[in-house]
C-alpha cells in the first residue's frame, strides 16, 4: 500500500484538505465493506478528495474525476501518463525562476509564462508546466479566468515556492494509473456508474453574498438554476439506486432566513461542518464559517445545531484554547 503522501499537486480554491477528516466521519458506516466499489468526482477540482479516497479505500477499484476546466484535466492526464517528463520540465523551470534574483526579474518572467499559457498551441507537458507554475506563483495560489478563458490572476510575491514536488507527482501518478478522466459537463458522468458507485459532488460554490462570488475557475457561469439542475442530477443518482454526498457553501452562514439549499435538498440529510473562509483579500473577513453535506443516506443524527450555533461554539473553543496555551 502507499505511504499516505499523495496530495493535491496544485493549489484550489475551496479544496477539501482541511475538512477531510469532517467528510470522511459521514461516509456511509459501512463504506470500507462495500466490494468492488467505484467512486465519481463529477467537480474534483484540486482533487484532495480524490487522492484521500483513492489512499484509504482499497476496495476502490476504480474511479472517474471530471471537470469542465479543459486545463485542469490535461495537467491530471499528464500527470498521470507522462510524469518523469512533467518532472523534469517542472524542475528546469523551477531553477531559473528561482535563479533570478530580484522580485521584478521574477514578475517579468510570470508574466510572459502568462502570456505564453493564454495563447494555448501548447504541448500536454508545456501546458502543464506552465499550468502548475503559474498557480503556484500567482496571488494567493488563485485559478481565474475571464469570460474568453483567459488566466488573469495577478503575479504573487512569495520568496520561495515549491514549484516542483517530485514525491507528490509521482504519487499521484501511481494512484490515477486506475482513473478515467473525463472534460464534460458533470451530468455525463452518469453512464460511469455501475454496481456499488460512490459520487462526491464539490460544484462552484453558491456565493454567500453579491461580493464574494470565487466560481470563475472556468469561463462559463454556476449560477442558481446550475445549482438546480445539479440537484435534479443528485435525484437521478439516487434513483438509480447509488450513493451521493455533496459539499457546498451555507446561505444560512451569511443570511439566517436564506434557505435555498435547506428548501432545495429538503428530501435528503442536510448536515453542517465548520470550514476556514480564506480567499477574502481583508484579513478581518476570514475565519469560520458552517458548510453543508448533503447524502442520500444517514437520517439517523440530530441536526439542531443551526449556523449560529456551530460558528459560536468554534469561537468558544479557539478562546479556550489560546488561553490553555498561556498557562
Amino acid at each position: 500500500m502507499l505511504k499516505p503522501k499523495a496530495k493535491p499537486f496544485i493549489k484550489w480554491v475551496g479544496g477539501k484538505t482541511q475538512l477531510i477528516e469532517q467528510i470522511n466521519s459521514l461516509l456511509p458506516q459501512d463504506f470500507c465493506r462495500w466490494e468492488k466499489v467505484k467512486y465519481i468526482e463529477p467537480f474534483v477540482g484540486g482533487g484532495a478528495m480524490l487522492f484521500f479516497m483513492l489512499q484509504h479505500f482499497e476496495n476502490i477499484h476504480s474511479a472517474v474525476i471530471n471537470d469542465i476546466n479543459p486545463d485542469l484535466m490535461r495537467c491530471y492526464l499528464t500527470v498521470r501518463d507522462h510524469a518523469g517528463d512533467l518532472i523534469r520540465s517542472l524542475e528546469e523551470l523551477e531553477s531559473s525562476y528561482l535563479g533570478l534574483e530580484t522580485e521584478e526579474k521574477r514578475k517579468e518572467y510570470f508574466l510572459q509564462a502568462r502570456q505564453r499559457y493564454n495563447c494555448k498551441n501548447l504541448s500536454d507537458i508545456e501546458n502543464t508546466t506552465l499550468f502548475i507554475f503559474l498557480n503556484k506563483t500567482c496571488f494567493n495560489g488563485l485559478y481565474r479566468v475571464n469570460k474568453s478563458g483567459q488566466f488573469n490572476v495577478p503575479f504573487g510575491r512569495y520568496r520561495n515556492p515549491q514549484i516542483c514536488c517530485k514525491e507528490t507527482i509521482m504519487q499521484d501518478s501511481e494512484l490515477l494509473q486506475k482513473v478515467e478522466i473525463i472534460t464534460d459537463d458533470f451530468e455525463q458522468t452518469f453512464p460511469k456508474a455501475e454496481g456499488n458507485t460512490f459520487f462526491y459532488f464539490d460544484p462552484p460554490y453558491r456565493p454567500l453574498t453579491s461580493t464574494s462570488s470565487f466560481t470563475d475557475y472556468s469561463k462559463e457561469d454556476f449560477d442558481d438554476l446550475e445549482q438546480k439542475r445539479l440537484k435534479q442530477f443528485c435525484d437521478k443518482v439516487s434513483q438509480a439506486g447509488y450513493t451521493f454526498m455533496l459539499s457546498n457553501s451555507d446561505p444560512k452562514a451569511a443570511v439566517k432566513s436564506d434557505n435555498f439549499f435547506d428548501e432545495l435538498y429538503h428530501s435528503y440529510d442536510i448536515h453542517r461542518v465548520l470550514a476556514s473562509r480564506s480567499i477574502n483579500s481583508v484579513g478581518s473577513k476570514r475565519g469560520k464559517l458552517t458548510e453543508i453535506l448533503v447524502r442520500n443516506f444517514g437520517y439517523n443524527y440530530s441536526q439542531t445545531q443551526n449556523a449560529a450555533e456551530m460558528v459560536q461554539t468554534c469561537l468558544v473553543a479557539e478562546k479556550e484554547q489560546a488561553y490553555s496555551m498561556l498557562k
